[in-house]
């Protein structure tokens, strides 16, 4: 279609205004709008005000559709087509850079769940913009907002959106995928699915309670471990399970026993309420004297000192090589060293499988280990 206004789109419009032709110059005025000068854009600009009070909501529309990716459109005009209907409204909102954050607030705050899907699915979405979206409580904006990266979600946000939604599988999986989800919002969406799945586990007849809930933490502790890639995030992992008693004696064998050593040496440094440099002084003391007191101090039960003793040994013995299968041959080595630590004591395991030595050190008496 030809886009340039002329002189006898005027005429055309004199002599017959029936909405069809107002929509067809609506396009093609909004379409020239930034090519125009100065002066023939201030006109341009007079019969968009017009326009957006026509009663056909095509006129609108069309108008709407032409001017919502246009920086140079009015702000009153960009306004009045965003709090207008949907049909009206949905492009400019999605599209147009010309609403400020305020305005797109005001219009979340007071407008329709379309509207508010629309703000949400912006190529970029403001902090401040993503928390009244958030504030909306409604699960299809939400899982639109999470779904999209360009919108700035910051961990505070997205906590409260796993307080509302973590049982929703329509926020819940765009959620899981999405890239760089902090540490702290990951480990609670696993608790909540494991809480969901608790529940099916439980109706199956041939699982006792404990087995339910044995298998439900180490599939937790195994998955929260692969979280944290840096030391900042295994930093913020360590508090965040602290604070919500879930930082066990299990997950931090686990850790030692697939060669995070980060992990476990920051976890003892917050269980000791010390410095991680002081921790980590007492771990690798020469003497293993310093291990020990910090083992103590840490609180932690008498029968896992000998195999965070032993891990701790073979972390010294043994490095990843980039070998297929490192960690499981790692892991390996050191539930073999556990063993014959334990061993030694004249205790027993009838399995290697670490799931089971776990289980069973919470059983030893600590007498015995104190020997």
């Amino acid at each position: 279609m030809d886009q340039k206004l002329k002189e006898e789109d005027v005429a055309r419009l004199l002599a017959n205004p029936s909405a069809d032709t107002r929509a067809e110059l609506a396009t093609k005025i909004a379409g020239q709008h930034p090519m125009l000068s100065s002066a023939q854009r201030k006109l341009a600009e007079d019969i968009f005000r017009l326009m957006v009070k026509d009663a056909e909501v095509r006129v609108r529309e069309a108008l709407a559709r032409q001017l919502k990716e246009n920086p140079l459109v009015p702000h009153d005009v960009a306004m009045t087509l965003a709090r207008d209907v949907d049909a009206v409204a949905l492009p400019i909102l999605q599209f147009s850079d010309v609403l400020t954050d305020e305005d797109l607030i005001e219009i979340v705050k007071s407008q329709s769940p379309d509207k508010q899907v629309a703000v949400a699915s912006r190529a970029h979405v403001s902090a401040g913009v993503a928390e009244a979206l958030v504030d909306t409580h409604n699960e299809s904006v939400v899982a639109t907002l999470v779904s999209n990266e360009g919108a700035e979600l910051g961990e505070s946000t997205l906590q409260k959106v796993v307080d509302e939604f973590g049982n929703s599988e329509k926020v819940g999986k765009p959620l899981v995928e999405r890239a760089n989800l902090p540490v702290t919002v990951a480990e609670r969406l696993m608790a909540t699915v494991s809480e969901n799945l608790r529940a099916a586990l439980a109706a199956r007849p041939d699982l006792s309670p404990e087995t339910v809930a044995n298998l439900l933490i180490q599939a937790r502790e195994m998955a929260v471990l692969g979280l944290a890639d840096s030391d900042t995030d295994v930093a913020k992992l360590v508090d965040h399970l602290y604070r919500n008693g879930r930082l066990t004696p299990s997950i931090i064998l686990r850790a030692v026993c697939m060669g995070d050593i980060t992990f476990f040496e920051a976890a003892l440094a917050k269980l000791a309420r010390i410095k991680l440099e002081n921790a980590r002084t007492l771990i690798h003391d020469a003497g293993k004297r310093g291990f020990e007191a910090l083992f103590d101090k840490a609180g932690l039960p008498k029968a896992f000192f000998r195999a965070m003793r032993a891990a701790i040994d073979v972390s010294y013995e043994m490095e990843y090589d980039g070998g297929p299968n490192d960690r499981e041959r790692f892991s390996r080595r050191m539930i073999e060293r556990i063993l014959t630590q334990y061993g030694d004591l004249g205790v027993e395991f009838e399995n290697d499988d670490l799931e089971y030595l776990l289980a069973k050190m919470n059983q030893l008496p600590a007498t015995m280990l104190n020997e």
